[in-house]
């Protein structure tokens, strides 16, 4: 695939900015049928594009079925977030002259679209965070044109399925310029700078998600950057949890931490053991029992490999199954430390390895794995396994954890981020930059709009949303109240 061209690049950003007001100014209902539109095209497409992701992916077909079925689904959800109308967070303060200590007056605030937004795919998932993943849904629910960078690992997925999207929402009435991909980092780095580009979201490594934030942030204009970055997700298990169902935590642990050949960004890392839990032979034959399977990429692999040997290497661990790469087909790796020996040097230990290999690490006591638990820096997830009987004294677990990650697992394991309004994809660095703001769920719309506040202004200058007689029929809170009337409101 050739990279875009600068006069092809010109073009793609001129079109954005011109399709910016248009599709901002359409009505949610609107903007929710151009969404629905671009989901029913991307279903119909899936025979077609399944394959090419097979091909340039190594995934398997049933992986990448469901993976086109969840970013058709995520479309469709924004679209009934749109309907419902409460992500425009419309707030109304009538004017009130007997308001203390100075007279109040009329005050209209809600969300608008920031403006075209950079998209920067992922590798691992080549649908569902890639082209027509969640954030160009999110962000073309808000109302924001897209600019998407493909990712290099499957560049030809990526030219159909942009094809497939432009073509729908165009035919679905949507302004020229509302989408867009683009091939090529240098491409991804221009678009970055360009003055028209408002936003921009970003999935992958640390290091270049830290390079094209400093980018972002250096801008004569700096713009918000929400990059997901790396993650460790750490699990903890309690000894009452290991007397009670042990044999079935290991199994839980080997499924997710091999599962999609360790290429989930909630891929266990480390999970936390009591001292004497005699699950370690469980944990041999589990780890042995997992095929070997190929991952997205050479670069992938390789990268995978050099940080699986540099941890192997570590004078702190110890390998109790050593994976290999043969005829470029990945087998789990397993090693395993003392909760002691990492708090020692805990730095070259808790360093991401993307693919299947984690590490087990034993602790002597509730005091240790506290301890253990503060050196973890920011994460996506941290799970814990316990039993009813330990719940008075987890308080102060889950009070660490809650600094250090955006979602905490009970009982259960990271792998696996359900799109929903109450999910939260994020947390503290390096797990994301922006750890107020999720990239999975209804909320990840948040990410590209702003507020603003009319003043005293008469009706007639107001967008819809604000009007006294709420003809979108919107959730609104008038006067510190939630409702969706919109008759009575008096204004100054």
């Amino acid at each position: 695939m050739n990279d875009t061209t600068h006069d092809e690049l010109a073009a793609v950003l001129a079109a954005a900015a011109s399709a910016a007001a248009p599709l901002a100014a359409l009505r949610p209902a609107e903007r929710a049928a151009l969404l629905r539109a671009a989901a029913d095209a991307l279903d119909a497409a899936a025979d077609e594009l399944v394959p090419i992701a097979i091909a340039e992916s190594a995934l398997p077909e049933p992986r990448l079925t469901g993976e086109v079925a969840r970013s058709s689904g995520q479309l469709r959800l924004f679209a009934e977030a749109l309907e419902e109308g409460s992500y425009l967070e419309v707030i109304i303060d009538t004017a009130d002259t007997d308001a203390a200590p100075v007279p109040r007056p009329d005050l209209r605030r809600m969300l608008v679209p920031l403006g075209p937004v950079l998209v920067f795919a992922a590798s691992n998932f080549p649908f569902a965070f890639s082209v027509p993943g969640g954030d160009t849904a999110s962000a073309l629910a808000a109302g924001a044109p897209v600019v998407l960078k493909a990712h290099p690992g499957h560049p030809e997925l990526s030219r159909r399925t942009g094809e497939v999207l432009v073509d729908a929402l165009r035919a679905a009435g949507a302004p020229e310029g509302t989408f867009a991909v683009v091939h090529g980092m240098d491409a991804g780095t221009t678009a970055l700078v360009d003055p028209r580009i408002k936003a921009a979201a970003f999935t992958g490594s640390v290091r270049g998600g830290r390079a094209l934030l400093d980018i972002a942030s250096t801008r004569p204009e700096p713009i918000p950057f929400y990059g997901e970055l790396g993650s460790l997700n750490p699990v903890f298990v309690t000894q009452a949890a290991v007397a009670a169902r042990g044999e079935a935590i290991v199994d839980g642990f080997i499924g997710s931490f091999t599962l999609g050949t360790g290429q989930f960004c909630t891929k266990p890392g480390l999970m936390f053991l009591p001292e004497g839990h005699g699950l370690e032979q469980r944990l041999v034959e589990g780890a042995r029992g997992v095929g070997a399977a190929g991952m997205l990429n050479d670069r992938i692999r390789a990268g995978h490999a050099e940080e699986r040997e540099r941890l192997a290497g570590l004078s702190q661990l110890r390998t109790l199954v050593r994976g290999d790469d043969a005829e470029a087909r990945v087998s789990p790796t397993l090693l395993a430390t003392t909760a002691k020996e990492l708090l020692a040097d805990p730095d070259p230990v808790l360093q991401e390895c993307f693919g299947p290999t984690s590490i087990v690490v034993e602790y002597s006591g509730p005091e240790e794995l506290r301890a253990a638990a503060e050196a973890f820096g920011g994460n996506l997830t941290a799970t814990i396994h316990a039993e009813d009987t330990d719940a008075g004294a987890l308080s102060p677990l889950i009070d660490v954890l809650r600094d250090r990650a955006g979602r905490l697992v009970y009982n259960g394991w990271p792998t696996g981020v359900a799109v929903a309004w109450a999910m939260h994809h994020g947390g503290p660095y390096p797990s994301t930059t922006a750890s107020i703001h999720t990239s999975v769920g209804v909320t990840a719309v948040r990410r590209f709009l702003r507020p603003v506040c009319y003043q005293n202004t008469p009706q007639a200058l107001l967008p819809e949303a604000l009007r006294d007689d709420n003809p979108l029929g919107l959730p609104r809170r008038v006067n510190g109240v939630v409702t969706q009337e919109g008759s009575g409101i008096p204004h100054p």
